[in-house]
């Protein structure tokens, strides 16, 4: 596996078929709903059916989502994912997840650092950007404390339950 996509405390790996326990319980967890536009449970079916179309070619998929695994022993602690991935215009929005009992110790921070990393020197993208619902306090902390600046806010972008949240857009140019 690449330098690039490890480092002392975890390994950015491809998504595996042994990693449906994990998805379905991260993304039938309904209180990550309001951030990742989900809106519905995930059937097994539906999840391994992604499992197994997945191919991780970011240029025909437009999508590259990795797992976050610790170094030590594997455990699965998190997913990262370019999408929205634009060759042409050489950007892709970013997506980060950390499992709630694995927040706070710099993984994030970490996954990012192998992310970019990935992005610059083996994609050669320019830049990477994320949304942050503007209320999401210490997502918009960690972003930002990485280098990433606001570059507008969207006003009532995303609907949580009856209300509707400002979005933060966040730019990092590599």
């Amino acid at each position: 596996m690449s330098q690039l996509m490890k480092n002392d405390q975890i390994v950015l790996r491809p998504l595996e078929p042994t990693d449906l326990d994990t998805l379905y319980s991260w993304e039938n967890d309904s209180s990550l709903w309001v951030v990742s536009d989900t809106v519905a449970p995930y059937s097994r079916a539906a999840l391994w059916q992604y499992l197994e179309n997945y191919t991780g070619d970011i240029y025909s998929q437009r999508q590259l989502r990795l797992m976050i695994t610790m170094a030590t022993d594997g455990t699965p602690v998190g997913t990262i994912d370019f999408i929205n991935f634009d060759p042409l215009n050489n950007r892709a929005e970013l997506g980060l997840f950390i499992d709630g009992n694995h927040r706070g110790k710099g993984l994030g921070h970490l996954a990012l650092d192998l992310l970019t990393a990935y992005a610059r020197e083996h994609l050669g993208l320019r830049q990477l950007y994320v949304y942050i619902a503007l209320d999401n306090q210490l997502c918009l902390k960690l972003f930002e404390g990485y280098g990433y600046s606001r570059v507008g806010v969207i006003k009532s972008w995303v609907k949580r339950g009856t209300t509707y949240k400002d979005v933060v857009l966040l730019q990092m140019i590599l």
